[in-house]
């Protein structure tokens, strides 16, 4: 049927873009939570737990980015204009970060670490919470002109509904690297690590009860399809249970089933967004004709077929490339003499 292969790319650029948050989120959460690790050498333990991965999960954006420009490329084309400014920082906090990761134990002087370590948190701390505010931007919409581009400027896309979301990102991905720092560690960082899932799981927890609230009175497009088709609610009950199974896990000393959980948690969230989207991709407002859905903004049948084809041969590349990275690097972080 005509709209299948749109309907399907959707799901494949949410795909993409679920499968960044879970594995950039880690290790953006690991390096929101950095200020906290006590001593140098908890901080290259720390450094070192997402060492061999920090890199590769960041492909994932990139891989999104560019199913987004060949399955919808007005979208692409209009976020990425309008976004223009606020994309320009992302860049610089990840280049800020991934500097702050190679260069910090280059030097052993304590000012030299410090400042790294400031940078690191930084640009983990500003990345998170910019890819948190644009993606508040797609629920609330953006104001888009007749020729469909983005007239808003960088102060008008840092509203309160945006700040807030980009703020619950910033708790969900540091309860996300916290778990990871807890199975990826040992010994006294460990235990000092495994206090914080508590706290953070409860601050995330209140955040995002605003959140949705403020989504209820001032979007409620986002639910419109879940009351309409119920089914859907079972996502709501999914993504309450996975969180509250995190402490549970981490009190039972199960950090790897908390690790699940948490993932879990942030693809079910995702899916609940893409849910109260579908099937805009850009919501425009005032004036929400002029929206960019995935009918009114895709590539032809024929590219989306082709792309799809490729799409099969090559996400099961990916994923058995990151399944075997992971299965090498499995295990507690041990310091040696190619450690940063």
């Amino acid at each position: 049927m005509p709209g299948d292969l749109n309907a399907i790319w959707f799901v494949l650029v949410g795909v993409l873009i679920a499968g960044y948050a879970v594995l950039d989120g880690f290790d953006l959460g690991v390096g929101i939570l950095h200020p906290f690790v006590e001593g140098d050498t908890e901080r290259r333990i720390s450094l070192n737990s997402i060492g061999p991965v920090w890199d590769g999960n960041e492909v994932w954006l990139v891989t999104a980015g560019g199913a987004l420009f060949a399955a919808f490329p007005e979208v692409y084309a209009t976020a990425f204009s309008g976004f223009y400014t606020a994309f320009m920082l992302l860049l610089a906090t990840l280049i800020f970060r991934a500097v702050a990761i190679e260069f910090r134990s280059k030097h052993a002087s304590s000012r030299w670490r410090t400042t790294w370590d400031r940078l690191f948190f930084a640009g983990s701390f500003g990345a998170t919470l910019l890819l948190g505010v644009a993606f508040g931007n797609v629920v609330a919409g953006v104001p888009l002109d007749s020729d469909r581009n983005m007239t808003a400027g960088l102060l008008d896309l840092l509203h309160p509904y945006a700040l807030l979301v980009g703020i619950t990102t910033v708790t969900l991905f540091a309860l996300h690297g916290a778990i990871y720092l807890a199975l990826k560690t040992e010994g006294t960082l460990q235990a000092r690590v495994r206090t914080w899932v508590r706290p953070l799981t409860v601050t995330f927890v209140l955040a995002y009860a605003i959140t949705t609230l403020a989504t209820l009175l001032f979007h409620p497009h986002m639910v419109e399809r879940i009351r309409h088709q119920p089914v859907w609610f079972g996502l709501v009950v999914a993504s309450v249970l996975v969180i509250a199974n995190i402490p549970r896990e981490i009190f039972h000393g199960r950090e790897f089933r908390a690790f699940l959980s948490s993932s879990s948690a942030i693809v079910l969230l995702l899916a609940l967004a893409g849910v109260g989207l579908y099937p805009t991709l850009l919501r425009s407002v005032p004036h929400v004709e002029r929206s960019l859905t995935i009918y009114n903004a895709a590539s032809s049948e024929t590219t989306l077929g082709i792309m799809l084809v490729i799409a099969i041969i090559g996400v099961p590349v990916v994923l058995t490339y990151t399944t075997v990275i992971y299965w090498i690097f499995r295990g507690k972080v041990k310091l040696g003499a190619h450690s940063y």
